[in-house]
């Protein structure tokens, strides 16, 4: 997205959305797994406490918290990088907050927020392995597709879920 007026935002929701300002590996792991255990979200999962901890205690990183009454139920990080680019790095709902029209609110809010970074361009990343209504969703915003590239990874069979046992079943 290169332009603010790009963003077609959707309409507010009852979603607080609110900064967590104070750098905190619990809550960033928390929000990571809960949100991408069921879409192999997988490149943190080895990351150290002191990890998390840098990452996260930069000037131009950011995280975001959607809450539903009072429950986190999604969130988005910001990171402002060079040549006036921000990218929404993580964003997501919990699996029991989907289809409720809380994606569409809080993807607005991140560009929205991003925009705030003194962005030039605002960008997200998305793969074959994250939700359905993912791509939509973006594009629903106002984002247009810049590059596909082709990769093949290595995946469990299953994806690890927010903590080992937490599907049924299991």
């Amino acid at each position: 997205m290169l332009d603010p007026g790009d963003l077609r935002a959707k309409p507010d929701t009852d979603l607080v959305i609110a900064q967590a300002r104070i750098p905190s590996p619990e809550l960033n792991r928390y929000l990571y797994t809960a949100v991408g255990g069921d879409w192999f979200w997988l490149d943190r999962l080895g990351w150290t406490y002191d990890d998390w901890y840098r990452y996260l205690n930069r000037e131009e990183q950011q995280t975001w918290v959607g809450y539903a009454d009072g429950t986190p139920a999604g969130y988005f990080e910001l990171e402002k990088q060079d040549a006036g680019n921000v990218e929404i790095a993580y964003f997501g709902l919990m699996s029991n907050f989907m289809g409720k029209g809380y994606g569409g609110h809080l993807l607005s809010e991140a560009v929205r927020r991003a925009w705030a970074m003194g962005a030039k361009r605002v960008w997200v990343h998305t793969c074959n392995l994250d939700c359905d209504w993912a791509q939509n969703n973006y594009e629903a915003r106002g984002f247009k597709v810049y590059d596909t590239v082709v990769t093949e990874e290595d995946i469990p069979m299953e994806s690890p879920g927010p903590w080992p046992g937490a599907h049924p079943g299991t």
